[in-house]
């Protein structure tokens, strides 16, 4: 897990990127404790506060849940709320990209014809 220091995306906001790709290739499970603030700000060498922000974030999007004197969850809904969000990101923000440089380098449809298969 690392942490790009010299991007505009907040350290928080990459972290909580880092716990939603594991929470959707399955490194973390529906109803598995997520390492405590502690843990966490130790591995990634950050402030507490950082990752408390970091928690607050996914459980304000429902992805984790805390219960109280025991740690944070991965929630059952999880997996569909983040895969919903990138799913959206991803229409709004990589394929608009992704079109104009098509369009820019003149790729042809039959050029994106292998693309299509690796995609499946």
């Amino acid at each position: 897990m690392t942490i790009d220091f010299k991007t505009q995306k907040g350290i928080f906001l990459q972290i909580a990127d880092n716990i939603c790709r594991e929470i959707v290739e399955g490194k973390l499970t529906i109803g598995e404790r997520i390492p405590s603030v502690r843990d966490l700000a130790a591995e990634y060498e950050v402030n507490r506060n950082t990752i408390l922000r970091t928690y607050q974030i996914l459980s304000d999007d429902g992805v984790i849940e805390n219960q109280r004197g025991i740690g944070s969850f991965v929630t059952h809904q999880a997996v569909e709320i983040i895969q919903n969000r990138q799913r959206a990101e991803f229409f709004s923000n990589d394929l608009p990209e992704f079109i104009k440089k098509v369009k820019l380098l003149g790729i042809k449809e039959k050029d994106l014809g292998e693309l299509m298969g690796v995609i499946g």
